[in-house]
């Protein structure tokens, strides 16, 4: 045979082989998983692969992006299979409409499902809007169960009565399609399997030997999945923070104003999407007046210590919504405490530096020797004794070069050229 023919006859058979490709939906369901999901969708189309493999560990999330997920999950051409796993894990609230509407319902030993009441975030539901609410999450299910072959009835009481149920009482009570320990397994048992798609259609799988591909997110989507996590939001608006004050207590460093303004937006943009309670935003302002009071004052640590329980306060009650949008005890004191120590010693310092002894006079800066940082013609940027000033020179200095002060007008040095000795 020739080995032409061969190399061709070896990629065709590769391209045959099955294929699954596999997206972790890891976290809060939100906009950014409607993003990946759909991209992972539209690559196992494009890949003509076999399935859609969804490991789901969630503690839930926004129903209007759990609305647009279900809707591209029924609407996908290639079979979906939902697997809640590793064993600890969770498709509770958003995560069981995601686990009911896939071809495939699975869940891996140890873990569990629903608790899907609807939480209006940052509102409290009078009992009309509650019944309003739950009736149409209820219609919504219902259809879903339904279509899959699913117990419906029980199925809605995980919105009426937010009932949850172990691997074992879901596959018994038949809100599931089967329990496997492993990846492995999982694949195993469906291989053969004819299931019923959405539109009626039957679908045999073929998964035994099937290759799996992680979808790998965009750089994009991993950035803005990560910093939709609220405990990751919180940790960059306190960095950010940090940076601008330290730029505004340097100025002219540059980089921590750039870098803390960066992480500010991000932090910002990770929070602004959520419901604000503003008694938790009075605490973390109350916090930060008292470390600068604990730094101008001599309170033995008593204000320290009161601003840092006020940021952790603060922080605990920043958010309104239930307990897997609310920022983490843990990463609250993992901030506060950080934070308070770093703001203190800062204050300290510039208040010690205020309280010195004012040598910006002739007689404190003449003759000291500096860098041009900018080319003077005339004026620039100079350092001198660790600090940018705006300077003015008679003669042409260029970048780099050494100069001496021979005076000071108001906030701006009059300096020459370094005469070499």
């Amino acid at each position: 045979m020739k080995p032409a023919l061969l190399a061709g006859l070896i990629t065709v058979a590769a391209s045959a082989a099955p294929r699954i490709v596999a997206v972790d939906v890891d976290g809060m369901i939100g906009p950014i998983t409607v993003e990946i999901l759909g991209h992972a969708l539209d690559q196992a189309r494009q890949e003509n692969a076999s399935a859609v493999l969804i490991r789901l560990n969630t503690p839930g999330g926004l129903m209007d992006s759990s609305r647009e997920i279900t809707s591209k999950l029924i609407l996908s051409p290639v079979p979906v299979i939902a697997y809640v796993t590793p064993s600890g894990g969770r498709a509770a609230s958003a995560g069981f409409f995601l686990l009911e509407a896939a071809d495939i319902a699975a869940m891996a030993p140890g873990t569990n499902t629903g608790a899907s009441s609807p939480v209006l975030l940052g509102q409290t539901m009078d009992e009309i809007m509650r019944k309003k609410v739950e009736n149409d999450a209820s219609a919504w299910l219902r259809s879903i169960v339904s279509k899959r072959g699913h117990n419906s009835d029980l199925a809605e009481k995980t919105i009426r009565e937010a009932k949850s149920f172990s691997e074992k009482e879901a596959l018994d009570e038949h809100l599931i399609d089967l329990v496997a320990a492993d990846e492995r397994q999982l694949l195993a048992q469906l291989d053969g399997r004819t299931i019923a798609r959405f539109d009626g259609k039957a679908e045999t799988l073929h998964t035994a030997a099937a290759e799996t591909v992680n979808y790998r997110p965009s750089a994009r989507e991993r950035i803005v999945n990560a910093v939709s996590d609220p405990n990751v939001g919180f940790i960059l608006l306190a960095l950010g923070a940090l940076g601008i004050y330290a730029e505004f207590s340097a100025p002219g460093l540059i980089f921590p104003g750039v870098i803390g303004g960066i992480m500010a937006l991000l932090g910002l943009s990770s929070l602004a999407v959520l419901p604000i309670n503003w008694i938790g935003v009075a605490l973390l302002i109350l916090g930060a007046s008292l470390f600068v009071f604990e730094a101008k004052y001599t309170s033995h640590g008593i204000l320290g210590i009161g601003g840092t329980a006020a940021m952790v306060l603060g922080a605990l009650l920043l958010i309104n919504g239930p307990p897997e949008v609310k920022i983490r005890l843990s990463t609250a004191l993992a901030v506060a405490i950080p934070f308070a120590l770093i703001t203190i010693f800062l204050m300290s310092l510039a208040l010690k530096a205020r309280r010195n002894k004012i040598v910006m006079n002739d007689g404190g800066l003449v003759d000291e020797i500096g860098e041009a940082r900018t080319a003077l013609a005339p004026s620039g940027k100079v350092f001198v004794r660790g600090e940018y000033w705006d300077a003015e020179s008679t003669v042409p200095v260029e970048t780099g070069a050494q100069v001496r002060v021979v005076g000071l007008d108001g906030f701006k040095l009059r300096v020459e050229p370094k005469r070499l000795s």
